[in-house]
């Protein structure tokens, strides 16, 4: 059997000059690729005590919510800034270039719930943190924090500091 690492394309100068871009979405084109992701995320939380998958636009809703349905429990979304039609709450975080912003449903998550924020890369840590705010803000308790992919030369994990966080591939460089 092949492993994870090999699903993962690397497309060189994307999206400029001296990127290695490592492509997610070839782990999804194979059937073999995909149902390894989520069994390897799913064997990392399988003795974690929790209740709530959290999700992130749009590549965590694709890897949260299947680990979710395995592991029989609710799967939260966290959106882009306007696609959420009830009361939510607000997370602005920094981009290479700018900021964005990510919302989440304000009865999404329940005080003293236990959570799990899943998604594709960490880079930054940008998003998965705005994530983790909009958790705490809800009542929700963080107790790990799990991603396919990491570039670990563009130090993401320190925003995480304190958090449990785990990657399946880690990358060196950015």
């Amino acid at each position: 059997m092949k492993a994870l690492e090999d699903y993962v394309t690397t497309v060189p100068d994307f999206p400029k000059k001296g990127i290695m871009f490592r492509d997610v979405t070839s782990i999804l084109n194979d059937r073999d690729g995909f149902r390894l992701v989520i069994d390897e995320l799913v064997e990392r939380l399988k003795d974690v005590d929790f209740d709530v998958v959290v999700g992130s636009e749009s590549r965590g809703f694709i890897f949260g919510a299947p680990v979710a349905y395995v592991l029989n429990k609710a799967f939260v979304l966290i959106r882009k800034k306007g696609k959420l039609p009830r009361e939510k709450y607000s997370e602005d975080y920094e981009l290479e270039y700018g900021t964005a912003t990510v919302e989440m449903h304000e009865d999404a998550i329940s005080s003293g719930q236990k959570v799990v924020v899943i998604d594709d890369l960490i880079a930054t840590g940008g998003t998965a943190k705005a994530a983790i705010k909009l958790v705490e803000r809800g009542g929700g308790k963080v107790v790990k924090v799990g991603f396919v992919m990491e570039l670990a030369g563009l130090k993401g994990r320190d925003k995480l500091r304190g958090y449990d966080v785990f990657s399946l591939i880690t990358y060196p460089g950015a």
